[in-house]
């Protein structure tokens, strides 16, 4: 599948449109739209390109990953998917928003579709494979598209980083367990790319992140 990037609001999130170029069907991944005109950016790329939004799906469910959830499926009338560990933070979305001084309106919003370790995702001829990876937060997904090459690691790994664990439900030993564990095992040429921040791979992760290196030389505050 393809895969185009945006990055959206004052935290610099990335939002993903993963899409099948042969049926046309896409998913938003990680909606950020804070605004009129990033809402309008990323229906712009999809109306220039015919694409059908089929799935909304949130790696996590933090403000600034969620906070252009409720205008993305008011807009494209599809439900949102996401892990049931992380079905609390959409609850506390608004209460999230205030944490962070954001000033636009918010709404709380629900999982419609409860996704686990495994599951497959279909998006027109593609396939995103759902990978567990909690320690940013409970629900915390990848996204694995196996033919494509490629995964989206939400905010758990970053180019030479790693996700934050000191907000609600984060813990610093799980998160990189969940990386080592299912992550790193996927081929050395899969790209990685994240909530934040540009593109990497998991090959130079391996060897060049300083917090998954054996003797890492920088280590997360449990």
């Amino acid at each position: 599948m393809n895969i185009a990037r945006f990055e959206f609001s004052l935290f610099g999130i990335n939002t993903y449109v993963v899409y099948d170029p042969t049926s046309k069907k896409a998913a938003i991944v990680d909606p950020g739209m804070i605004n009129t005109e990033e809402e309008e950016a990323l229906s712009r790329f999809l109306e220039k390109n015919s694409l059908v939004v089929t799935n909304i799906i949130d790696t996590h469910l933090h403000i600034d990953h969620a906070i252009g959830v409720a205008y993305a499926k008011k807009k494209y009338g599809v439900p949102l998917a996401g892990h049931r560990e992380d079905a609390f933070l959409g609850d506390r979305l608004r209460q999230q928003a205030e944490a962070f001084g954001i000033k636009e309106k918010v709404e709380d919003v629900a999982i419609d579709t409860f996704v686990e370790a495994g599951d497959k995702i279909k998006i027109g001829n593609g396939t995103l494979e759902v990978l567990h990876v909690p320690g940013h937060s409970p629900g915390s997904i990848a996204l694995y598209d196996r033919d494509g090459g490629f995964v989206i690691t939400g905010d758990a790994l970053f180019q030479g980083s790693v996700g934050r664990t000191d907000l609600p439900g984060g813990n610093g030993n799980t998160l990189i367990k969940s990386i080592r564990d299912n992550l790193l095992p996927l081929p050395d040429s899969t790209v990685v790319y994240p909530g934040h921040g540009p593109s990497s791979t998991i090959g130079r992760e391996k060897t060049a992140n300083p917090f998954l290196a054996e003797n890492p030389r920088y280590r997360l505050k449990f």
